[in-house]
């Protein structure tokens, strides 16, 4: 019997826009997860909902000399089938009504999915 679980929620809410080297990392995680087959589930809480807003992870670097933006690695993870979702209260209060979204954002979720994911047997949780 395995006990190898095929679900990942990722929760990002330290890795923000003024932190960009935090944000690589989780996508690097989200996208291998995403290779090995696992369904995998980013929730954006806080002021990570920021980098959903177009043009935001565009313009980030994870460290200085990367080529690579953080919006190119959101990407390669989405490419693979991660969804992004994000915290309806943080969206609201954090991201303004005439902001464009990146294409790949795929709505809302409330705080206790992430939760539910956190105490169900069959999921793995990670946070950064």
């Amino acid at each position: 019997m395995s006990c190898r679980r095929d679900k990942l929620a990722i929760l990002l809410w330290s890795a923000t826009p003024e932190r960009p080297a935090l944000c690589a990392t989780p996508f690097v995680h989200a996208a291998a997860a995403a290779a090995f087959d696992c369904k995998v589930e980013i929730h954006f809480a806080g002021p990570a909902v920021r980098l959903l807003v177009a043009g935001v992870a565009d313009g980030m670097r994870p460290w200085p000399g990367v080529e690579t933006s953080i919006y190119q690695m959101l990407r390669q993870a989405t490419n693979l089938g991660v969804e992004l979702r994000a915290c309806a209260m943080a969206m609201g209060a954090l991201v303004g009504k005439d902001e464009a979204l990146i294409p790949e954002y795929a709505g809302t979720i409330a705080a206790s999915a992430f939760v539910d994911r956190a105490l169900d047997p069959e999921w793995a949780t990670l946070v950064f």
